[in-house]
């Protein structure tokens, strides 16, 4: 006996839109194809009749999404959608639904959190809050810290694709000849142990008693765009709700809601797990 659609798979059924779905797919293929595609290798590709194409193609150039090279009646994207994206700051976007979601953690876990993105090669804290209290620490919004060397960085660098980590981490390994950084560069297998395990956790290699957490915000394909984390101290009023594993989970969580928030991927869930062992 077939088993029944979940209700999430029905409601998926109920709502779908065909012809916004066929555009959609028409965008994605083409944004995976530089030089472009011709009417009848997108049909093809997509599984679509020509005439279905034609039209879907007719009013993506007519909106200004899609152009035609001449003479090879070639479709390739056009910036559209570069503008469109670019018509807000991302970072203020996140940041936006970032702080509710830092504020509730900070109070779990009576510690501070921040939130870090690359930057120019370097980690860049964007966002802080301080835990409740008189008494606590934290790390400076502003603050500028490198990425092989401390939590976040290692969590940002391990959930980058790989072009994007070997950049990095080739300008890292000439600054440290040069004498720029002492900082060393994680090894590949402390890479992929923190992509399995899906965080980083080290004593910070700055202030004695502190001991970094940090869990990784995923993007749709899986990549880190930002890292939050939480530099614990030892807190003998609240020890219950400041342990290390408080943290982990309240930190898990956190991360997990910001990146369906941004539209992006939570690192539990079967898409995040396959993109972890594909980067």
């Amino acid at each position: 006996m077939p088993a029944k659609p979940s209700s999430e798979d029905s409601a998926r059924s109920r709502y779908r839109a065909p012809a916004l779905e066929k555009g959609l797919d028409i965008l994605e293929l083409l944004a995976s194809r530089s030089d472009g595609l011709g009417q009848s290798e997108i049909a093809r590709a997509l599984g679509r009749s020509v005439g279905e194409i034609f039209r879907m193609l007719s009013c993506l150039v007519d909106r200004g999404y899609v152009a035609i090279l001449r003479p090879q009646d070639r479709y390739v994207l056009t910036l559209k959608l570069f503008e469109l994206a670019h018509r807000y700051a991302p970072t203020q976007r996140m940041l936006a639904d970032a702080l509710p979601l830092m504020r509730e953690l900070a109070t779990r876990v009576h510690q501070s959190c921040h939130l870090t993105v690359i930057e120019s090669g370097h980690g860049v804290v964007v966002a802080q809050v301080d835990g409740p209290g008189h008494i606590g620490f934290a790390v400076r919004a502003g603050s500028v810290m490198p990425l092989t060397s401390t939590a976040s960085g290692r969590v940002l660098l391990a959930f980058q694709a790989p072009e994007e980590r070997a950049i990095i981490l080739a300008r890292d390994a000439a600054a440290a000849s040069a004498g720029a950084t002492s900082s060393s560069a994680p090894s590949t297998r402390e890479i992929d142990a923190i992509r399995q395990r899906g965080y980083e956790e080290m004593d910070s290699t700055r202030t004695r008693g502190v001991h970094d957490v940090s869990f990784p915000v995923l993007d749709h394909a899986g990549h880190a765009v930002a890292a939050m984390t939480v530099p614990c101290i030892e807190r003998l009023d609240v020890p219950e709700l400041s342990s290390l594993q408080a943290v982990r989970a309240a930190l898990s969580e956190a991360t997990a809601r910001l990146s369906i928030a941004i539209g992006g991927r939570p690192p539990g869930t079967a898409a995040a797990k396959a993109a972890r062992t594909l980067v």
